[in-house]
């Protein structure tokens, strides 16, 4: 049997519904195709959002984050950094403590200074004036003002309150200035390089004035004696190779001091030592013979030690006494103390002619001088 043909306007009118209905599988496979790409698109942004998340999270937990202050009170105490514990005190701890030094004392303006005056706004008031022998200075319309034994801040408020008193003017301003210390020099005398007066203008404290006069010689002793105008107390000052007592020792000086560095005590070692010479008496104990031999180096191989001499000065003359120093390095007699001026001959076995005390003044006058640490 034959089918009906169609024409191409009954194919046309078909609907959709049919071309589905015959083609499902084509429409299948275009949905799919447009589906997976928005699913994969889909899929990236939510791995990204969580990759995003994570990120925060561990960044959040690395952050250290500051407790409050009312859990540091409640969990944690306190840590207080302690100073370091002090050494102990030993038996010389006053002895080695270091004494601050004092501030410089100013200076004052006595007799004989010389000051240059100003005045400002008033230049027929300023001009160089000299202390008078009472302390007095003279200032014009105003007369006699005492400025002896004040400091220059001092004499510019005296001369202020006088230019005040009298009307002068209405608002001082005074500036004084000491050019010349006078009455100030400091005078240095005894065992020193260069005795003599020395101005007190500038560092005037102990050591900078001894510096000065050039420094103790050989021959001086470990102390200074420092004598005050118009005191009759001295001050006494011992001189210490120990840092933190030098320091304490440089003490301040005045204008009209005087500085004394008194002759140390020697006593002369001549004859057969390996360092003849004369040795300086520092010790505030007694120094016996052995200590001066000892360090006068021993004896030489040709001294007659069982021969030697002690030659010492008294106000009839020079005393001999024989001391038999083999004996005495052995330990079989006792030591013999020595004093200032005392001379120790050692004689030589090889000369026989013994030298007289004249000829051993004379030797000892013109020989080496050794400062040691008795």
């Amino acid at each position: 049997m034959t089918q009906p043909k169609r024409n191409l306007k009954d194919i046309a009118g078909m609907d959709s519904s049919c071309i589905q209905a015959a083609h499902p599988f084509r429409i299948d496979a275009t949905m799919k195709s447009i589906q997976l790409p928005f699913l994969r698109l889909f899929s990236s942004i939510i791995f990204l959002v969580i990759l995003g998340s994570l990120h925060i999270a561990s960044a959040q937990n690395s952050v250290p984050q500051t407790p409050s202050h009312k859990d540091d009170a409640a969990t944690e105490p306190s840590i207080v950094a302690e100073p370091p514990a002090a050494p102990p005190a030993n038996d010389n701890s006053q002895q080695n403590a270091i004494t601050p030094a004092t501030p410089s004392t100013p200076l004052v303006i006595g007799p004989g200074d010389e000051l240059e005056i100003t005045v400002y706004g008033a230049p027929d008031l300023s001009g160089h004036m000299r202390v008078s022998a009472n302390g007095n200075i003279s200032i014009p319309l105003v007369g006699y003002v005492r400025i002896a034994g004040l400091s220059n801040s001092e004499a510019e408020g005296a001369i202020e309150a006088q230019l005040r008193e009298k009307s002068v003017v209405n608002d001082p301003q005074v500036s004084v200035y000491v050019k010349e210390y006078g009455s100030g020099g400091i005078s240095v005398a005894g065992e020193v390089a260069k005795p003599g007066s020395y101005s007190a203008l500038g560092p005037h404290r102990l050591f900078d004035v001894l510096q000065a006069a050039g420094g103790p010689t050989d021959r001086a002793s470990n102390k200074v004696i420092i004598s005050h105008r118009g005191q009759t107390e001295v001050t006494t000052v011992f001189l210490s190779k120990n840092p933190a007592e030098m320091a304490a020792s440089n003490i301040d000086l005045q204008p009209g001091d005087t500085v004394i560095v008194p002759r140390a005590g020697i006593v002369y070692v001549l004859g057969e030592v390996t360092r003849p010479g004369g040795y300086v008496l520092n010790a505030t104990g007694g120094v016996t013979v052995l200590q001066v031999v000892a360090v006068a180096g021993g004896t030489t191989h040709v001294a007659s030690a069982g021969k030697t001499r002690l030659l010492r000065k008294t106000d009839s003359g020079f005393q001999e006494q024989q001391i038999d120093l083999k004996k005495l390095l052995r330990g079989q007699i006792r030591d013999v103390a020595v004093k200032d001026e005392d001379i120790l001959f050692i004689p030589s076995s090889a000369i026989k002619t013994a030298l007289n005390a004249s000829a051993l003044v004379a030797v000892a006058a013109s020989t080496a001088i050794y400062r040691v640490p008795f």
